[in-house]
């Protein structure tokens, strides 16, 4: 309780709430499609290979435009790239309800939708800006369980497009816009740890290994938390032949699990270090995913593991997100954007894979075995690329230094 009160006191917590409320909100927006999948699925008669591509869509635009959003935010500031981008979100909506009718108008709202998607490195920076570095892997824990956005989506999606139609919910999801927008109007303000670079600093994260190799890492941890998010209810719904709101609280049960526990991950890896809780992150992700793909033949079964392989994804990019304002003290936001860009990339993999190994094999297996391999690929990397971390920016394990440190492409460190 007393570190809690610390941590309170530390930084501006209605910025932080008001990060997560924005997070929450652009991320339920982005997984519209996959949580009424099974609804627009049924409209159009599609194939598995077709709703897998359906699904993808809006998480690869997503990942694709996080990244100029994030250098949007380095210019005219976070709060008011947030609001830019929520104004957005609103139109896109609106064209939502409006205009959709065809398969392919489908495909072009997934494009829009990604607009939301854009949030997250915007959300992380602003939410963990008044944070000393002790504390920014907690503060990003917090903004970023706004992935719990998931919940509300398969939650209450399901329901209203069985009632309304699943195009009217557009419209309802561009009412709910109206309450992140206020909050983080009134509420927030524009964190102080801003330096005035050039476009080349700014981006210089990009060119450097360690970039990269978070990146391939998140593709794990949040490609795997998005696009299995996406995908469940439609595997829910084709596996297991329940309803298809059934199939959106199936997924919830799951989702909650990842959302909760990504606030666990950042706080643990305060205090053991983020590399060492990647680790078993990585370990349980590819154990559990296997397990899925052996479980087909019993939802209980299914259900609980997947609540495993989400809660461990969860810890994994709390985790992540701890270690990135260590490596980058003063370009937080634009790195997180760039990472979390090519790691939702990845979530776009899953459903692709999913929908692929569905129609050609007969079997949803191959595309879990294939992400496990993956899983275990980045672990090989992590424990390769942490014995230069440990020495240059980052203590044993992961954990945060007495003295802030930034490391420049030639890895030589420099006291901040």
């Amino acid at each position: 309780m007393s570190d809690f009160k610390s941590f309170a006191k530390a930084g501006h917590w209605p910025t932080l709430a008001a990060s997560f409320l924005y997070f929450d909100f652009c991320f339920a927006i982005w997984v519209l499609n996959g949580a009424m999948a099974p609804f627009i699925s049924e409209s159009f008669n599609l194939s598995a290979a077709e709703k897998g591509f359906m699904i993808s869509v809006p998480i690869l635009a997503g990942a694709l435009m996080r990244f100029p959003l994030g250098i949007l935010a380095q210019y005219i500031g976070r709060k008011n790239a947030a609001m830019v981008e929520m104004g957005l979100i609103v139109a896109a909506l609106a064209f939502g309800y409006a205009m959709v009718d065809t398969y392919d108008e489908v495909l072009a709202m997934g494009v829009l939708l990604g607009i939301a998607g854009a949030s997250f490195g915007v959300a992380l920076s602003l939410g963990s800006g008044w944070y000393p570095p002790k504390y920014k892997g907690l503060a990003m824990g917090i903004a970023g369980a706004g992935n719990s956005g998931t919940v509300l989506a398969v939650l209450f999606a399901p329901p209203l497009a069985a009632k309304f139609g699943w195009q009217t919910v557009y419209g309802l999801a561009a009412c709910t816009m109206i309450l992140p927008m206020l909050v983080m109007w009134f509420a927030a303000k524009e964190p102080p740890d801003v330096e005035h670079q050039t476009f080349r600093e700014h981006i210089s994260c990009l060119f450097e290994a360690d970039g990269w190799s978070f990146s391939l890492i998140y593709v794990v941890t949040f490609g795997g938390f998005i696009g299995l998010a996406s995908f469940l209810p439609t595997y829910f719904y084709d596996q297991f032949k329940v309803t298809k709101i059934e199939a959106g609280q199936l997924t919830m049960l799951a989702t909650v699990m990842g959302s909760g526990v990504r606030v666990v991950g950042g706080y643990i890896s305060d205090r053991i270090g983020g590399i060492n809780t990647l680790s078993g992150v990585l370990v349980l992700v590819a154990i559990s995913l296997v397990a899925c793909g052996f479980a087909g033949s019993s939802l209980a079964a299914t259900t609980l593991l997947f609540m495993l392989c989400f809660a461990a994804l969860g810890a994994g990019n709390g985790a992540l997100f701890q270690l990135v304002p260590l490596r980058w003290p003063l370009t937080t936001a634009v790195a997180g954007s760039m990472i979390g860009e090519v790691g939702a990339l990845g979530g776009g993999f899953i459903p692709n894979a999913m929908g692929l190994s569905k129609q050609h094999s007969g079997t949803y297996m191959w595309g879990f075995v294939a992400f496990a391999v993956l899983a275990v690929a980045m672990l090989v990397m992590l424990r390769i690329v942490q014995i230069r971390w440990t020495r240059t920016w980052a203590e044993k394990g992961g954990r945060a230094r007495s003295t802030p440190t930034t490391v420049g492409t030639s890895g030589a460190r420099r006291t901040a």
